[in-house]
């Protein structure tokens, strides 16, 4: 019946994901190559932003300084965080989060700088040349380019952090594209004075949009993270799903998950249809290989595991008839009966008969029913002959699932006799 004895536990703690070595090469090769674009960037329009006098290049340069910050911390950081010491066995992942947290007060610092600026009255008007004009489209489509390469090499590698590279990237070619328009209507001799703010000020005040939308999502992500978020749902949907793909697990209790960097730590209780502690730790390696195999990222996998404790057994019988008669037959039973019974006071609590589906099959009858009864949850198989040593005896061994030989010819004295038994 019904598996006792003390909570057993297994706390699996597997080798880093696979692939996420080349992952982090790649990501730490692209952060380098994005530090030194946004250095020569930010050097430019630093020079440009001096000679012109243009509130919108100087921006636009601010900008790009920010980012070149960003982008050497999170190389550093990214060079930390992989390490683990006696003081730190579980990593320093949250490095990044700390850096990028760190990293979005710098930018909404240099916002605050950009709007004090936009907001106050100048009598100047920027000195816009050709040189502006042409190294301004020269940044862009440079910075339009790299978030293209980081975007594309983020889809092929399924790294998150490439990807949110290239869009950060996109999103810097739209605020130099801006300053691009402003500065090319300056050149042209277009003086737009609208309520008190030039169009060179109108274009700075843009690019602060899009520099306080990107220390938000730095600082909230980082926030997230440091805060122990949980792993998104749509995640833990998908791992609860892998475990319960697992014959011998009876039921999901628990699982929980956190992030730290870019890497995912999970841990999950569930029952098993076994005591046997050697066999529920070969089944607890399978689930785990599993999970990586799957989902992206995953550091660590704890997982905790006991055996049933039921309340109920579902039982099933191969039969002859819609009348009750066994079969001789395991596979090629016309009907099979779906029993639940109370372990309270040994009684039946619900009875059906469904048709056996794997009936039309010319192979392979035998594993096909067993594996459908698998996926009906039953606990026993109460049958005429043996199978144990055939494929269908395999399936349910390897899924928990108990055989029992009877001697009976019909249903109703078949569980008499089995409710009959102590265990």
């Amino acid at each position: 019946m019904a598996n006792e004895g003390p909570r057993d536990s297994s706390r699996l703690q597997g080798t880093p994901p696979a692939g996420t070595g080349e992952e982090t090469r790649q990501i730490q090769r692209i952060a380098l190559l994005a530090f030194l674009l946004n250095l020569g960037l930010a050097a430019m329009k630093g020079v440009l932003a001096a000679t012109s006098e243009s509130l919108a290049v100087t921006a636009s340069a601010i900008d790009s300084g920010t980012d070149c910050i960003a982008s050497v911390a999170l190389y550093a950081g990214l060079r930390l965080s992989i390490r683990k010491t006696p003081s730190f066995p579980l990593g320093l992942y949250k490095i990044e989060n700390v850096i990028s947290v760190t990293v979005a007060l710098f930018i909404f610092l240099a916002g605050y700088e950009i709007a004090r600026e936009a907001f106050t009255p100048h009598s100047r008007t920027p000195d816009i040349s050709l040189s502006v004009v042409l190294l301004m489209a020269l940044g862009t489509v440079a910075t339009q380019l790299f978030g293209w390469y980081a975007l594309r090499a983020g889809r092929r590698t399924a790294s998150p952090t490439l990807r949110a590279e290239g869009r950060h990237r996109q999103v810097d070619a739209l605020s130099s594209g801006l300053v691009l328009v402003s500065v090319t209507l300056g050149y042209a001799g277009f003086q737009v004075d609208l309520f008190g703010i030039s169009l060179d000020q109108a274009a700075a005040v843009l690019v602060l949009a899009f520099i306080a939308y990107t220390g938000w999502q730095l600082l909230s992500d980082g926030m997230r993270v440091l805060l122990d978020a949980s792993v998104d749902p749509q995640t833990l949907l998908d791992v609860q799903r892998i475990i319960e793909r697992e014959p011998m697990v009876a039921e999901v209790q628990s699982l929980v998950g956190r992030n730290a960097g870019r890497f995912r730590f999970l841990q999950a209780t569930v029952s098993l249809r076994t005591d046997d502690l050697q066999k529920a730790h070969r089944i607890g390696r399978h689930i785990e290989q599993q999970v990586r195999e799957h989902v992206p990222r995953v550091e660590r996998i704890s997982l905790h595991y006991e055996p049933q404790r039921r309340t109920h057994v579902h039982i099933a019988v191969p039969l002859a008839n819609r009348s009750g008669d066994l079969s001789e037959h395991f596979g090629e039973a016309p009907y099979f009966a779906l029993v639940v019974v109370r372990l309270s006071d040994r009684s039946v609590e619900s009875e059906e008969i469904e048709e056996n589906p794997c009936t039309r099959m010319e192979r392979g009858k035998g594993i096909c029913v067993a594996e459908w009864l698998v996926g009906r949850n039953v606990d026993e198989i109460l049958l005429k002959g043996e199978i144990k040593h055939r494929g269908p005896g395999y399936v349910f061994s390897d899924a928990g699932i108990s055989t029992r030989e009877i001697r009976e010819d019909h249903l109703r004295k078949a569980l008499a006799a089995r409710l009959a038994e102590k265990s």
